[in-house]
């Protein structure tokens, strides 16, 4: 009996691996990001992953292209009305009502944008989660262009009427030089 267990154990760990493995390179097939419709997902398509990541990785799509045309406005509107939003330098916005007095910009003025690149999805099928990475493009008062980046997780939530909302979105901007921690010394 132990060995069945064993067995099961490292099958268990290998379909794990192979299912993160499948959701780290997620970014080229997510739906949306960048104002670009990227390829469907599905079991078909993708066979290492599960409906419910698909489903999130759908959803995730959605909202951002939502967000690209309709801005803040479109961004409060996505989250449940206890929704929890956690953003760099600012105090937690609880409730959709202060989620919407965050929100207030224009997708004319600031354009966020994020691509997600990996999900999963609870077992119950009725939670889960995103991750991945988002830039935020407007110009200060003087015209000149700012950027920001950085990693965001978005927990999704299936609502009673069957429809999904976001219940928790949290960001984190990049460090300035993010992309230099690991690079060789030049010669």
């Amino acid at each position: 009996m132990m060995w069945k267990r064993t067995v099961y154990v490292a099958l268990s760990m290998v379909l794990t691996v192979c299912v993160v493995e499948g959701q780290t390179s997620l970014s080229s097939l997510a739906p949306g990001g960048q104002g670009q419709k990227g390829p469907e997902l599905s079991p078909l398509t993708q066979p290492t992953l599960s409906p419910g990541v698909i489903l999130l990785m759908e959803l995730e799509g959605k909202f951002a292209q939502a967000v690209a045309t309709g801005g803040g406005k479109a961004f409060s509107e996505w989250f449940t009305e206890d929704a929890v939003v956690l953003n760099n330098g600012q105090p937690a916005a609880l409730g959709r009502g202060a989620i919407a007095a965050q929100a207030k910009w224009d997708a004319k003025d600031y354009q966020l944008t994020w691509t997600p690149q990996g999900a999963q999805m609870g077992p119950s099928n009725d939670m889960g989660f995103t991750w991945g990475h988002y830039e935020g493009h407007s110009k200060d008062k003087n015209g000149q262009p700012v950027e920001i980046s950085g990693r965001y997780i978005t927990v999704w939530k299936k609502m009673p009427d069957g429809t999904w909302k976001v219940a928790m979105d949290a960001s984190a901007n990049e460090p300035p030089a993010a992309g230099e921690c690991c690079a060789l010394p030049k010669p």
